[in-house]
């Protein structure tokens, strides 16, 4: 009977490393996984200061997958929006988890990346060689505020309609450049389906790809010079 249990699985066992041998033959995964992470030693000079960035990247993976479950019921309009965001609170299995993840993880994952900045800031980590890092991090702080604001919109209530509406008033009041600002966020004078639409869009598609692109520059500039203590 044993054997029996046993048998599917270690066939199943057998499939997986048949598989990942066919494909280390071809791109040497093992070989990159040894020298990039299982050989590769940390700075003594870490403290748990240095562990916000690796946090933040953590809180943006989960972002992504809550966000896509959000995605499967939200109704991009105005007069389904909000509704679909009670139904997935109070209707959807573990829609009422999936939502906090989401809202609280936005909130932490600002407080994450403000502290990640603050180290390398204050800890003069910013410095050459390393400038790159510090304009991709600081465009990665950007982007981040970015989702905050087109995500707040998207829900529908007054308090993120007549936010949307405070907060682009700022820009709109810049000389010469500021109502035609206005109107390019708004897709018009005021918040409407367009917004809405535009706010979607660029939360869910444009912003995420602008983020993994500035990822993999940063990431691949932190492997390559190494990473930093105090200067």
């Amino acid at each position: 009977m044993d054997e029996l249990k046993l048998g599917p699985i270690t066939l199943r066992n057998r499939l997986v490393l048949k598989g990942f041998e066919i494909l280390d033959r071809r791109f040497e995964i093992k070989e990159i996984l040894d020298e990039e992470v299982f050989t590769k030693l940390a700075p003594t000079h870490l403290g748990i200061f240095s562990c916000f960035g690796g946090i933040t990247f953590f809180i943006f993976l989960m972002q992504i997958m809550t966000g896509l479950l959000l995605m499967i019921y939200y109704v991009p309009d105005t007069q389904s929006a909000h509704k679909s965001v009670v139904a997935i609170t109070n209707d959807i299995p573990f829609g009422w988890a999936v939502r906090g993840l989401h809202f609280w993880g936005a909130n932490l994952m600002v407080l994450t990346v403000m502290i990640h900045m603050g180290k390398i800031y204050f800890g003069g980590i910013y410095k050459a060689p390393r400038e790159m890092n510090w304009v991709t991090g600081v465009a990665l702080f950007l982007l981040t505020m970015g989702f905050s604001f087109t995500g707040y919109l998207l829900p529908w209530t007054q308090l993120s309609y007549w936010a949307t509406v405070i907060a682009t008033e700022a820009p709109g009041a810049m000389p010469v450049v500021g109502p035609l600002t206005k109107s390019l966020m708004l897709g018009g004078p005021d918040v409407s389906q367009v917004t809405l639409s535009r706010f979607f869009t660029l939360h869910v598609m444009v912003l995420p790809a602008a983020t993994f692109g500035l990822l993999i520059a940063h990431f691949l500039q932190i492997r390559r010079q190494g990473i930093s203590g105090p200067m």
